[in-house]
């Protein structure tokens, strides 16, 4: 609570707040004298107490939370609109050995995929110098926050002095940010589906590269969306289309019948970085 001596208690927006702040009261009630009473669970303010924010009944509460905390922290920065890029969390970087490689197929194979870290680095500076014209607020580049392709992402990004976002969660593995990512961008999830409603909200652009079921899992829900007219049609574009042809067919569901004709065309494939820039620059008639 900011408080002026002329104009007595204002927030930070300038609004007009006499009730006593909720960080006041945190400060208070931890310097409380230690009774039985005061140290009982019951006693604790509701809004700083953990297990009772992690309760079972407490789910839409928290659902909420993670909402909030990146709208407000991007609306905040004025962050406008955003790059979305999709990867493999599994692809080195050029030079570097396959770490996930489990036999030496998808060693060699992951190896070779390192020039899609590169194209995903160029890409995202690309991005990065063209959101410099607009204060870094539009065409700010996030990603999921991880290793791989992602963090070619905001390698890219920073190398451009740019700002990047990160959207992590909490996984059994890959999951420590990579440190790319801007600091006061980067975000943990608990719930998949808030961290996807983020990649979309401010999307202008959906990069894909080449990616095991997390990236199909991404993919899919941003072409659902746009096929199903949820959002806007933007620029989804693919990255190695003999990779996509490989693993997906997608003439053979227009011909089943399962989606329309039409709905190919939402998918462009590209082999470079300068190809899909040029996608989004003509879409956006820049």
């Amino acid at each position: 609570m900011a408080r002026s001596r002329k104009d007595g208690p204002r927030r930070k927006d300038g609004v007009w707040d006499p009730l006593k702040d909720n960080v006041a009261d945190r400060q208070a009630a931890a310097g409380l004298p230690k009774t039985p009473q005061t140290e009982s669970p019951s006693y604790r303010l509701a809004y700083v107490d953990e297990d009772f924010l992690c309760r079972e009944e407490l789910r839409p509460v928290r659902l909420q939370l993670e909402l909030l905390k990146v709208e407000m922290a991007l609306a905040e920065r004025g962050i406008r609109s955003t790059v979305v890029l999709f990867g493999g969390a599994r692809i080195p970087a050029p030079g570097q050995s396959a770490w996930a490689a489990r036999n030496e197929t998808q060693r060699k194979s992951l190896e070779a995929a390192s020039v899609y870290y590169e194209e995903a680095q160029k890409f995202a500076a690309l991005c990065g110098k063209y959101s410099a014209i607009y204060n870094h607020q539009e065409y700010v580049v996030v990603t999921g926050g991880g290793p791989g392709v992602m963090e070619a992402g905001n390698r890219g990004a920073t190398e451009a002095g740019a700002p990047s976002i990160g959207l992590n969660i909490m996984l059994p593995h890959e999951q420590a940010p990579n440190r790319f990512v801007t600091p006061e961008l980067s975000f943990n999830f608990h719930y998949f589906a808030i961290r996807k409603m983020h990649f979309m909200m401010r999307a202008k652009a959906v990069v894909v590269f080449p990616g095991g079921f997390g990236t199909l899992d991404e993919m899919f829900e941003a072409l659902t969306l746009i096929q199903t007219r949820r959002m806007e049609r933007v620029p989804l574009i693919l990255f190695s289309e003999s990779f996509w042809r490989g693993i997906i067919n997608f003439e053979a569901l227009a011909e089943f019948g399962t989606i329309a004709p039409d709905d190919v065309n939402l998918i462009s494939f590209v082999e470079t970085a300068d190809q899909a820039w040029k996608i989004i620059a003509d879409f956006y008639e820049h």
